[in-house]
């Protein structure tokens, strides 16, 4: 495909191509003590990490666990609030929720296809595909009908599916009680350093029991107002990246039998974001050109997030094994708008215009998924324990953009406007075949061993038009198999000590390519292998955890992105390394004190030259620090009567890192940073007051860095820089009715 002109338009992939991919980790290894217990010892905590209800201590997966509890009491309502507790795993963020990209042992997206794989209960969520962007956007969901938060870092590609590159995130939700009634109602008030404004939020949720011990109904909704803290320096306009979210689920869940459970549920979530959370940033010497919270916007940047999330899900005990059937559908919508003036306004003279004006990128992806999988588990008391499973996706994505031409004043420029348009209508279908098989050969020794053999076929249409971009409509299509694999033995040293090996794969889909001369009409899936070994034990009577993991990844056919001076496309490119250790350890020395210590040494690099991207043999990945760790303290004791108090802090620290391998042209350094979160709360049976602090000490760091370029010579002329949210300060409560 020719362009009218010889400037670039990397519209044609990546949906916001101008806009860079931009405290109680105690739980990381179980639930928190109960402080009613009189020895105080760890309780176990159930995952479904191999898809069979497990003690997250005998998995040979490294797994981190948040609870719900803990989650409200760090009045956690993004992923960026808690993930840096996690060991291993990093957040790369715009300050907005919703828009964004986890990366886990160094796995960190370096095209549009996210490397985590993200699942709600027993079914994944977002696309399969790069056209839907999968690597800009991530699941941000309110806290309040969530059971608990799940991690499993390294390749899940075998029971997980496509896309568990580095690993899953799992938000397990709460399941209706079918003999229990219960409401609940809550309220959070804050403000943050900066801001002129308050953040307001409020919940609710109800569980009935509708026919008492077959039939119960949950419901909940929740909303929160967060204000901005970033100024406009041109237009004058305070606090402009204020946001809202709201979120509702009503789950309904039937024991038609004792072996039969059909659970029912749907969720809706909208995130409103007026703008993003940027300051501008000198090139050359990363320092805020206006100030540390001033922005320099020539037009505003809303955007918008709409979800809507179906599920079904039988569970059947066959009497030999255990059936399950998960059914999806989902919903997403998102909407936005960058400001694209100083990559393209300024060149408005080369094409016969007086002078400048404003230019803006607006965006629109709508994501269609349907899910299906059924499962057969045999017995987890079995010697021999054995799982064999199918899948299927259907996803149709529709990808719209377009670059504006318009005057100062906001006019369309006759002739010009608009400058490119785009259209990427895609389907995605997946079929899947995979099963996993334990030999027990004593109480001491066992082996596990997985395959999976999963099929997709894409296609796409390319349509373009605009003053600088030729119409066109131009059709394509893929199809590929992958296999992936794990192999795991485990040794059981003592009841409380576990050791284990784990290799396993994992991959990335490919896909159709845009299509431009020069450039491959497919790009083939990337794949990685994870070698690991780990430990996990109890020690002084069960007040002691500690889990502990070396790995070590090699990655191939990295899919990158590209640019010929005409579009962005994706091509497989190199290969790289990442190898480490992770560890997390919980101790409860006294009755009611509870001490968590996770950490993160991971050293992942490019293993050969990419010249796609200008990267070369021995460049770091972008956004993955060397170090990272955190450290938390938690203290509950009785007061008065029937009351008590609880008071905890986390220290979270995130090393230096880059925002592309070292040797690009676009690649910033990252600083690294030390924050402090800080929280508190006074409780009896019915009431609950929560006091909350993050970022205490106001650290004021970039998070992320977005280069802005000249859309003709490519010559960086701003940065945009996300900062670390500013200190914040609330005070909220919850009443059980």
């Amino acid at each position: 495909m020719a362009t009218k002109t010889r400037f670039a338009i990397p519209t044609l992939v990546s949906a916001f191509a101008l806009l860079a991919v931009a405290a109680h980790a105690a739980d990381d290894v179980t639930k928190p003590a109960d402080s009613n217990n009189p020895d105080n010892t760890l309780a176990p905590i159930i995952v479904t990490a191999q898809k069979r209800s497990e003690d997250v201590q005998s998995v040979p997966i490294s797994i981190s666990v948040i609870g719900s509890e803990q989650l409200e009491q760090m009045h956690a309502t993004q992923l960026s609030d808690y993930v840096n507790y996690l060991p291993g795993v990093q957040m790369i963020t715009s300050g907005t929720p919703g828009l964004g990209a986890v990366a886990m042992r160094g796995i960190s997206p370096l095209g549009s296809n996210a490397t985590v794989s993200t699942y709600i209960d027993e079914t994944p969520l977002g696309s399969s595909s790069f056209y839907a962007r999968s690597a800009g956007n991530v699941l941000d969901l309110l806290p309040y009908d969530v059971e608990s938060f799940q991690a499993l870092r390294g390749p899940q590609g075998t029971l997980w599916g496509a896309g568990a590159l580095g690993g899953v995130i799992q938000y397990v939700t709460r399941q209706p009680d079918l003999d229990q009634f219960s409401m609940r109602v809550g309220g959070d008030v804050f403000g943050l350093d900066g801001s002129g404004g308050l953040g307001v939020g409020a919940r609710a949720s109800l569980n009935a029991p509708l026919i008492p011990g077959q039939l119960g109904l949950s419901v909940s909704l929740a909303r929160q107002n967060t204000p901005g803290y970033i100024d406009n320096h041109r237009t004058g306009e305070s606090d402009q990246n204020s946001f809202s979210q709201t979120a509702g689920r009503v789950a309904l869940r039937w024991k038609a039998t004792d072996d039969l459970t059909i659970s029912l549920a749907a969720i809706k979530q909208k995130i409103d974001g007026d703008n993003n959370a940027n300051v501008a940033l000198d090139p050359l010497t990363l320092q805020p050109i206006y100030g540390k919270r001033y922005n320099n916007n020539y037009v505003p940047e809303p955007t918008t997030r709409d979800l809507d999330y179906f599920t079904a899900t039988v569970n059947w005990d066959a009497g030999f094994a255990d059936f399950v059937s998960a059914t999806s559908y989902s919903q997403t919508i998102q909407r936005g708008v960058q400001d694209a003036t100083m990559t393209y306004g300024v060149l408005f003279p080369a094409f016969g215009q007086p002078a400048p004006g404003l230019s803006d990128f607006r965006l629109k992806l709508n994501l269609y998924k349907v899910t299906q999988e059924f499962r057969l588990a045999s017995k987890s008391d079995d010697r021999f324990e054995w799982l064999v499973g199918t899948f299927y996706t259907n996803e149709t994505s529709r990808n719209y953009q377009r670059a504006s031409a318009e005057k100062f004043d906001g006019t369309p420029i006759p002739g010009l406007d608009p400058l490119a348009l785009a259209q990427l209508p895609s389907s995605y279908k997946e079929y899947a075949l995979f099963g996993n098989v334990t030999w027990k050969f004593n109480d001491k020794f066992d082996i596990g061993a997985g395959l999976r053999w999963a099929r997709n076929e894409q296609e796409f249409t390319q349509i373009s038009s605009g003053s600088i971009l030729p119409t066109t409509i131009t059709p394509g299509s893929s199809a590929e198999t992958v296999r992936t694999w794990s192999v795991g033995p485990r040794w059981h040293l003592t009841p409380d000590t576990m050791l284990y090996a784990r290799v396993a794969t994992g991959y990335q889909p490919g896909g159709p390519n845009v299509v431009l001369p020069g450039v491959p009409a497919t790009v083939g899936a990337d794949t990685l292998t994870n070698y690991e070994f780990g430990l996990k034990t109890s020690l002084i009577d069960h007040r002691l955890i500690l889990d502990a993991a070396v790995f070590n990844i090699d990655w191939k056919k990295i899919q990158v992105s590209a640019s010929n001076n005409v579009a962005t496309y994706l091509v497989n490119g190199g290969t790289a390394n990442s190898k480490g250790l992770e560890f997390s350890a919980l101790y409860t020395p006294v009755n009611g004190l509870r001490l968590g210590l996770n950490g993160a040494y991971t050293d992942a690099k490019l293993t050969e030259n990419v010249p796609a991207v200008g990267g070369l043999d021995g460049d770091r990945l972008p956004f993955i620090p060397k170090w990272s760790g955190s450290a938390t303290a938690d203290y509950s004791f009785p007061l008065s009567g029937s009351w008590t108090m609880r008071v905890g802090g986390g220290l979270r620290y995130v090393g230096d890192s880059y925002t592309m391998v070292n040797h690009s042209p676009l690649a910033l350094p990252m600083d690294s940073y030390a924050a402090v979160d800080l929280n508190a709360d006074i409780a009896n049976d019915r009431w609950t007051v929560r006091f909350f602090v993050k970022n205490a000490t106001n650290k004021n760091v970039y998070v992320s860095l977005s280069p802005i370029q000249n859309g003709g010579t490519g010559a960086i002329s701003q940065v945009s820089g996300t900062p670390l949210q500013p200190r914040i300060v609330g005070v909220g409560f919850d009443l059980k009715l």
